[in-house]
This record gives C-alpha cells, structure tokens and sequence, in this order.
C-alpha cells in the first residue's frame, strides 16, 4: 500500500480579519495565522465557520507557516464557477477548479521573436531583476516550484505598484495571475502577445527542497530557459549567489544554479556575474556585468531572501539585479 497523504484539515472561527488585498485575506482563525484565496473560497468576514488546512505551520515550514483556509462554510459554498471557463486547474483533486486560459483567447505567437527572458530560480530574485528592467514593459510568468497562488506575491503588488510589472501570468498549477496558461511554453507565448518587451520567470515564494541535485523548484528555471530556447527568445540565467547563506551548497553559487545548468548543458543561456562579486566562482560563459548603483535602483523594493536582507547579504540582490541588467542589453 502507498503511504498516507492525508490533508490535515481543521474545522474553525476567524478571530480576526487582519488584510485585504486583491485575491486574498490574511486573518486569524482561532488565533492562528491563515491566508484566504477569496477568489477560490468566496469573501471571509470575523465569526466565519470555516475549514482550515493546518499542515504546514504544525510542520513548522518556515515560509509556510500558516493555516490555508480551505473552505469558507458559513459564506463560501455553492459558489458558481467563472463565466466562460472550462479548462480546470489543480484537475481531478478537490480542490479543482476553472478559469479561462490565455490560449482561449486568440493565436499565440509562435516566436518570442528574441525577447529576453529571465529566469529565476527563487521568487526573492524577482525585484531586483525587474528594477534593472525600468523602462520596459515587464511581463512576469510564475511557475511551479514553490506557491502556486500568484496572490501570495507582496513583492508582486510592490513591483507593480512602481510601474515594474505590467502582467501577472500563472503558468501550470499556478493561478491567479492577470492570466492563466496551460504551460510555461504558451504562459511565454501569452505573454509576448499581450506585449511584454522583457519577461520574468520565477516560482512563488518558498521554495520545494530535498538538498538534491534536481529535486528543488529551482528547476522552474530549467524549464523556463529550454522553453525559451524552443520559442525563439533570449534567455538569461539569475545566478543564485550567496555569501551570506551558512549552508555550503547555497554558499557562492548556489547548487540550484549549478543545477540547472547542468540540465541545460545542451544549449546553455546567457549568464550574468556581477563585477568585482568575491563570492565564489563564475560560471563557465558567464559576463562581467557592473552593477553599481544596485541599491538605489532596488530603493522601495522589497528585498528579502531566507530573512536576510541587502545589508546581510548584497551580492545576492546584485546577481540577480545583472541578470536584469544583462537582459537589458547593458552587460558593461
């Protein structure tokens, strides 16, 4: 027999209804944290019956530690499903459901016609790539990996409330975006279609890891990369760089880059180092990028990764702000 998978579900009262942003709610329920995807579950108010799944905060899963609510049971039931949608995400579970998907919309391109696309391998990458790309019109594509729900991204509404994300696309399990898209190689297509002149790839925040070679979300990046390749874009590869991290396989470059490359070893994508960096090693083909002026570019920006931030650990912040930069077109 295979090993239980059971969904540790809690029935509840929220306490408290701490905010409001589009597409979710953080509240309380019974005094403990918990996340609503109002999208999914319906609108959630104090003294609401609801179910909760309490699985990750018993596991002590660092950014995942909270209760998801899983079902509003005094306002969420029988809640009818978008108008026009029948392509189902998260299918065949219970927790599916359907929306309308970009590819329904029209033809896709079927070139990127040499866009740069960035791929990231954590969602902590995203806001300095996206600064070194002020001025064009950013797309960002989330992939599998860590969250799903692209509602979760703070950094996201920050992003694009300082005009450096234009479209939000949800790509696989992923949901929630201003799009949805069956794949990451149509998720690329809808973005160039609905004119992204740069585009960004990440997971959502957290990360899935095993401390093995390939069994990580940093792989999304892999992904993305070989479906820019097949599409006719440009990719380009965010070094995941830490002098900061005490754990030696994210110390320097990380193994999650490492990897990636390793699986792309075929057709490797451009990679940004960023100059004067004393943090281990480049890789192989890898461009000097200068990447002075960093902080100030980055100022406003939520910038976070594993609890440190720019002042803890810059030269993580700055491989990604050159991957940006590199895509630009500004390697010097």
């Amino acid at each position: 027999m295979p090993p239980a998978m059971p969904l540790s579900l809690r029935r509840g009262r929220v306490t408290a209804v701490r905010e409001r942003v589009e597409g979710l709610a953080r509240v309380e329920v019974d005094g403990a944290p918990c996340v609503a995807y109002v999208d999914l579950t319906g609108p959630v108010e104090e003294g609401d019956d609801v179910l909760v799944n309490v699985q990750a905060r018993e596991l002590g899963l660092g950014s995942g530690g909270f209760d998801v609510l899983h079902a509003n049971l005094t306002r969420g039931l029988e809640l009818a499903a978008e108008p026009g949608a029948h392509v189902m995400k998260l299918p065949y579970t219970s927790l599916q459901f359907a929306v309308r998907h970009g590819e329904e919309e029209g033809p896709l391109p079927a070139s990127l016609n040499g866009v740069p696309v960035v791929a990231c391998s954590l969602h902590s990458q995203v806001a300095p790539v996206c600064a070194a790309l002020r001025g064009r019109r950013v797309a960002y594509v989330q992939l599998e990996g860590g969250a799903l729900p692209v509602a979760l991204s703070d950094t996201l509404r920050a992003l694009r409330a300082a005009g450096l994300v234009e479209l939000t696309v949800g790509s696989g399990a992923c949901f929630g975006g201003d799009v949805d898209a069956v794949s990451a190689f149509s998720a690329l297509a809808v973005a160039r279609a609905r004119g992204a002149e740069a585009i960004v790839t990440a997971i959502g925040p957290g990360v899935v890891g095993t401390a093995s070679p390939t069994g990580h979300g940093g792989t999304a990046a892999a992904l993305a990369l070989l479906a820019v390749g097949t599409l006719g874009g440009r990719g380009v590869l965010a070094l995941r760089v830490s002098g900061g991290d005490p754990r030696e396989r994210h110390h320097g470059v990380s193994h999650h880059s490492t990897s990636v490359l390793a699986l792309l070893s075929g057709a490797l994508p451009e990679i940004a180092w960023p100059a004067g960096c004393p943090v281990g090693a480049p890789p192989d083909g890898a461009v000097d990028v200068d990447v002075a002026g960093w902080e100030a570019a980055c100022e406003g920006l939520p910038l976070s990764h594993m609890g440190r931030g720019a002042d803890d650990d810059p030269w993580f912040f700055a491989a990604s702000f050159a991957a940006g930069k590199l895509a630009a077109g500004a390697p010097g």
